[in-house]
């Protein structure tokens, strides 16, 4: 049999850096609804955004990688053991801090904001959330953050019978991203079902079969990856993807979709080039990467807490506050990865086809 162990060196601290994206601009929105004094003058455009377009990039990319292996190995692809591994990963997390949220947070006077109301803690808005279906719900305190977990969940559950059914590759890649941004160009262009536009334009399915994309030319040893990986492409695009950033430009309809595309090339170099000009392997960053779901559903509880903290401290240090809801982020999703997720990811790795990451280095 074929080798069936995958592991790409960087993408754990990939995910810690999206992550940190996310969580950053996060400590001024919660300032704000805190009536204390914030600025995002110093964030590029949709800087938290870009973080989790990171996100969606890494997920279509090792995702789409592992499942080409496990076709290559077995001929086949196990839609019913992928769902089983996305379920033991992704929904006791979610739903711990959901439920929280609905049901615990709102009797802690400690933590209020002022965001709780009818509309949010309504049995509709429960049970969307409860549906994976937080992208179409009314923003609930804690959990706002959770529409993107809705979009990959929505994800994983059409993206295995893509690939399992249609075996051109490259075609199935194409149209995803061909009809996602033909659909939304029309729904603009005609200003029509503003809500489906809204929709679609955050489902941003087009990010992740960009990844998916990144890792086709990988598997298939394209001829695209000499230029790829040279050296003048990389720095072409680690400096655009600076610019971008400092100029603080936004582009207009295609600025998450221009941002994957050179996320992706990053994320090819990073985790397949020998070559590569930039190494961000470490123990520190690459367990961060590791515990960086807890971060990303963890970090607003965080925030909370250190900025009500603080302020009954009569503290207005903002390096405090931005060092303190990370370090408090951290301790949180660690102690949650180790005595809550870890239990769960034992049981997924039960139905895994495919070994990737840290489980590589065991046996």
């Amino acid at each position: 049999m074929k080798n069936n162990r995958v592991f790409f060196p960087n993408l754990d601290g990939l995910r810690f850096i999206a992550a940190l994206m996310v969580l950053m601009p996060h400590i001024e929105q919660i300032k704000s609804l805190l009536n204390l004094e914030y600025s995002y003058k110093f964030y590029p455009v949709e800087f938290g955004k870009l973080g989790v377009a990171l996100f969606f990039v890494l997920s279509g990319y090792l995702i789409t990688y592992l499942l080409l292996v496990e076709e290559d190995i077995y001929k086949n692809i196990s839609i019913k053991k992928f769902y089983l591994r996305r379920i033991f990963r992704i929904w006791p997390l979610y739903y711990l801090v959901v439920l929280l949220s609905f049901f615990v947070f709102p009797h802690i006077s400690f933590l209020d904001i002022g965001m709780y109301n009818e509309q949010n803690l309504s049995d509709k808005n429960i049970i969307l959330y409860l549906l994976f279906l937080p992208n179409i719900a009314i923003g609930v305190p804690f959990i706002s953050q959770t529409w993107s977990i809705g979009v990959e969940e929505q994800f994983y559950l059409i993206w295995p019978v893509l690939m399992k059914y249609i075996k051109n590759k490259y075609i199935l890649f194409i149209s995803v991203f061909l009809a996602y941004f033909a659909i939304l160009l029309l729904l603009e262009k005609f200003s029509i079902y503003p809500k489906i536009q809204a929709l679609l334009y955050w489902f941003k399915i087009d990010c992740m079969a960009i990844g998916g994309f990144f890792a086709l030319l990988l598997f298939n040893k394209s001829n695209l990856l000499l230029l790829l990986y040279s050296k003048s492409v990389q720095i072409i695009t680690y400096c655009l993807i600076l610019g971008l950033l400092i100029t603080k430009t936004f582009i207009q309809i295609i600025h998450f979709e221009v941002f994957s595309i050179l996320f992706g090339i990053v994320i090819l170099n990073l985790s397949s080039n020998e070559k590569t000009i930039l190494n961000i392997e470490g123990k520190l960053i690459n367990y961060l990467g590791r515990i960086s779901y807890g971060i990303y559903m963890y970090h607003v509880i965080a925030i909370v807490i250190v900025l009500k903290l603080l302020v009954f401290l009569n503290i207005s240090n903002i390096l405090l506050q931005y060092l303190l809801s990370i370090i408090l982020t951290i301790v949180i999703s660690s102690i949650s990865y180790t005595f809550f997720e870890k239990y769960f990811i034992n049981i997924k790795r039960k139905f895994s086809r495919v070994t990737s990451g840290e489980d590589t280095k065991k046996n």
